[in-house]
């Protein structure tokens, strides 16, 4: 993006005209932050894209305006959008209205505003194959998904704690869904099990350094013995803590890093967008 964006229209005018071709705007991988004031880190790998904006747009530049002004370049076309921290809700919406043939959407952990709108959009993403989430609203997005998205297969959900109740949403919404990352998460037992027995078409299921289960407890590897690729090293039980207060340990841990801007809670979700 900030190649098509900065360098690629300045070098001359078939670069420039190739620049504004709608096919180069199919992924938009928006970088996590527009603005470099939002950058806390001097040596932030973002912050050298996040100030050539500012440079050439100078005050002009809201995290709304240049989303709107990059998915303008697609005519309709984009595919892939991994969202911006800190999109402020119109930006969904208007994704929402100008991306219908959207199939992958990556929305942030942190996004907590957008989550809560999510549900109400889904149904202009009928193409929708994979979504990643962040710890908020799985109830409420699941059903929506489950009702007008039938090529969804991927989902990716980490860092969440899933009670029995929401494995049943899950279940409930999902049950053809192919590939489940929920690594470093937490799970009551039977959460994990209902997951295990509602989704069988699962062919990847990803576990890895969650609490509430042991990474070689039998009944568990019994029933994810068909999925081709099952990890879950690294899980365990926390025997000394009950599992709702170790969610609320980690809950407060969220919110005090929302306050300071999510700069000191920042997860490595591997998502591959190459697919």
């Amino acid at each position: 993006m900030e190649s098509l964006l900065l360098d690629a229209p300045f070098v001359c005018k078939s670069w420039y005209k190739a620049s504004r071709e709608p096919q180069c705007w199919e992924h938009l991988i928006f970088p996590p932050y527009i603005k470099p004031d939002d950058i806390w880190e001097e040596e932030s790998p973002d912050r050298g894209f996040a100030e050539r904006l500012a440079m050439r747009y100078q005050e002009n530049l809201s995290v709304f305006a240049f989303v709107k002004f990059i998915v303008n370049h697609n005519c309709g076309n984009a595919t892939i959008i991994k969202l911006p921290d800190g999109c402020p809700e119109e930006a969904l919406e208007y994704m929402a209205n100008e991306c219908p043939k959207l199939k992958i959407l990556d929305v942030g952990s942190y996004n907590i505003s957008i989550h809560a709108i999510i549900p109400k959009f889904i149904s202009e993403w009928k193409n929708l194959e994979m979504l990643k989430l962040g710890k908020y609203y799985l109830k409420e997005i699941l059903p929506q998904i489950g009702l007008h998205c039938n090529n969804f297969i991927w989902l990716s959900a980490p860092y969440n704690y899933f009670h029995k109740d929401d494995a049943s949403a899950l279940v409930a919404s999902l049950p053809k869904l192919e590939y489940l990352d929920l690594h470093g998460g937490g799970f009551e037992k039977e959460a994990l099990l209902m997951i295990l027995q509602g989704c069988k078409q699962l062919v990847h299921l990803d576990v890895r350094q969650c609490f509430g289960f042991d990474d070689d407890d039998a009944e568990i590897l019994e029933l994810a013995s068909h999925i081709p690729v099952f990890m879950c090293e690294g899980s365990m039980v926390v025997p000394d803590i009950e599992p709702a207060s170790l969610q609320d340990r980690r809950l407060d841990h969220e919110l005090f890093c929302d306050k300071i801007n999510h700069d000191d809670c920042v997860y490595d979700l591997n998502f591959d967008f190459d697919i």
